[in-house]
């Protein structure tokens, strides 16, 4: 009965369990859950918006075990505290929507579901922050500098095992898919799982691959050894085909602007990748490389192909 732990008791069991942030940058629980002192929540956010293109293993999540992750995200109400639940959900993802809002309306009131524009790389947390509540996470800075503290749903459902089930965080949900992949599927997963182990169950190859990568395919990275394990970061697995990759020979800058333009933080990612290639690193962090997310928008529209 979690209901007479203390928010101490509460936290300790989300440390021994391994709970960390499942929407890949896996930050430990505990910490995340433990404000600084006088720090105010204002806003504790649900984050099911799932921006990355093949990615549905939260979109499952969410279809699937919907009375588990409110009841996860009623034991994270006890610890913080907040004036406001937001559940965010991108607008393509109307079932969930649907499930999402149902089960709100009928056991949980005081949470507000809350569709986002389908647009890469909304779910990011400091994305989903400035769309949400129009407050903008300051460089260098944390949620909760703005009053917000950002959940993956895969998180709020870790919890929900944790603390209800006694379960440490040993498996999660992964999404295998690409071109290359015979079945692909969303399947649950024991974390240290060998990645060649995992494309065997989904009935191996169809295609030879052109690129294994670990996450999606916007910010994930390219592994070159199938034993390489699942981990807690895992959030799917993809066989990519030499169509889905459109490599091509990097060639000078044209100083088109088109990096400019989608930067979602505002950066310069141009001027960055010059400092970077010539070693000038101090100047780079100066220019605001330590805000710079890894989303991908700049590789992906450069015609130049320079990463």
């Amino acid at each position: 009965d979690w209901q007479q732990m203390s928010v101490k008791e509460l936290l300790s069991a989300f440390s021994d369990k391994g709970i960390v942030g499942l929407g890949g940058a896996t930050f430990p629980a505990h910490v995340k859950f433990s404000p600084p002192k006088g720090s105010q929540v204002e806003f504790f956010v649900v984050n099911g918006v799932e921006c990355e293109p093949y990615l549905s293993a939260d979109h499952r999540l969410m279809l699937e075990k919907t009375r588990e992750i409110f009841e996860g995200l009623k034991i994270i109400r006890k610890i913080l505290k907040p004036e406001y639940l937001l559940f965010a959900i991108e607008a393509n993802k109307l079932d969930a929507m649907e499930i999402i809002s149902t089960y709100a309306q009928k056991h949980a009131p005081d949470v507000t579901v809350v569709p986002l524009a389908v647009k890469y790389p909304q779910g990011d947390e400091k994305q989903v922050l400035k769309a949400l509540t129009g407050r903008e996470v300051p460089s260098g800075g944390l949620p909760i500098d703005i009053g917000a503290v950002v959940s993956n749903v895969g998180t709020v459902h870790a919890i929900y095992e944790a603390i209800c089930l006694q379960k440490p965080l040993i498996e999660r949900a992964v999404t295998v898919s690409g071109g290359a992949v015979k079945n692909p599927g969303n399947y649950k997963v024991r974390i240290g799982s060998p990645v060649g182990q995992l494309l065997d169950e989904c009935g191996g190859f169809s295609k030879i691959p052109e690129k294994i990568v670990m996450g999606g395919p916007m910010m994930g990275f390219t592994i070159l050894d199938l034993d390489t394990p699942v981990t807690k970061g895992t959030s799917g697995i993809l066989a990519l085909t030499a169509s889905e990759i459109h490599s091509a020979r990097q060639t000078a800058c044209i100083g088109c602007g088109g990096c400019v333009s989608v930067c979602p933080i505002g950066l310069n990612p141009t001027k960055l990748f010059k400092l970077i290639d010539h070693m000038e690193y101090n100047a780079a962090v100066e220019a605001g490389l330590m805000d710079c997310k890894e989303c991908g928008c700049c590789s992906y529209i450069c015609p130049a192909h320079i990463p």
